[in-house]
């Protein structure tokens, strides 16, 4: 059975449905409080906008902080590519930043307090039905893969066979951020040896998948294929890449989608202990 699409290709870029729905809920803010500052002659668009900004640079912060051992120089720091946010780091900051200006500002109490209520509300009641029909905790599926060698294989077969905690990773050679994350695959593959990981090639064949990891001197040990991106409609996950992490028992524990970092992929690899 097909999950619930988790993720939205738009172009070359791929968004969670988390991340849309945040984006909607600011929309929603920006034009509620648009709306209420007309009446009272109070803009507070620029408040927003600074107070989002202001979530974002904490929710960074934090996420650096915590995996800061992680990060190689100044510049991956500031790669924002990777997805690596604290959502509690980034909470803190836009509530800071919005109690402050309500507090020297009181013109924009009403407008900007009416917004962020509007932007709470919207998120709620969409990303709160999303949790309940979330599909944490279900189990690998059974879409036959085949090996570079033409092997059939499925994930529960691996699994039985490893008994290790599985991290699968769909990808494709024309994807250039999972190009860019097969490196540090690579060096968590040969550093942690009680976590198996596998790398589910999405609609490519075996010629041309091997010469990729040969151009690009990558040496993976679980190279699967999915030629009819099988395992992408049946978890739900319509972007690449998207890195699934199911644990010994075979439950999914967590899903990244969007490139990885050697930061972002310590953070996931932590709720499989």
């Amino acid at each position: 059975m097909q999950a619930l699409n988790q993720s939205v290709a738009v172009g070359p870029m791929g968004f969670s449905i988390g991340q849309l729905l945040i984006v909607l809920a600011f929309v929603i803010a920006v034009l509620s409080g648009a709306l209420i500052g007309r009446r009272h002659r109070t803009p507070t668009a620029d408040s927003l906008f600074t107070l989002l900004l202001v979530a974002l640079i904490g929710a960074r912060l934090v996420f650096v902080v915590r995996y800061w051992g992680s990060y190689a120089g100044a510049l991956s720091l500031l790669d924002i590519r990777d997805g690596g946010f604290d959502p509690i780091g980034g909470l803190a900051a836009g509530l800071g930043y919005a109690a402050w200006r309500l507090w020297r500002t009181p013109r924009q109490r009403l407008p900007l307090g009416g917004a962020l209520l509007a932007g709470a509300l919207a998120w709620g009641l969409t990303a709160g039905p999303l949790l309940l029909l979330e599909e944490q905790g279900r189990p690998l599926p059974n879409t036959p893969l085949t090996t570079l060698a033409g092997d059939i294989i499925d994930l529960p077969g691996l699994a039985e066979r490893e008994d290790k905690p599985l991290v699968v990773n769909l990808w494709a050679t024309w994807c250039p951020p999972c190009r860019r994350e097969m490196p540090v695959f690579e060096q968590a593959q040969d550093e942690i040896t009680d976590i198996t990981f596998v790398f589910v090639n999405q609609g490519e064949h075996a010629a041309l998948v091997n010469r990729f990891l040969d151009e690009q001197s990558l040496e993976l040990d679980h190279v699967l294929l999915d030629a009819r991106t099988a395992l992408g409609d049946v978890t739900g996950a319509m972007a690449m890449p998207t890195t699934l992490f199911y644990d010994a028992e075979g439950r999914l524990v967590d899903t990244h989608f969007g490139e990885l970092s050697r930061a972002t992929l310590r953070q996931g690899l932590e709720r499989l202990h």
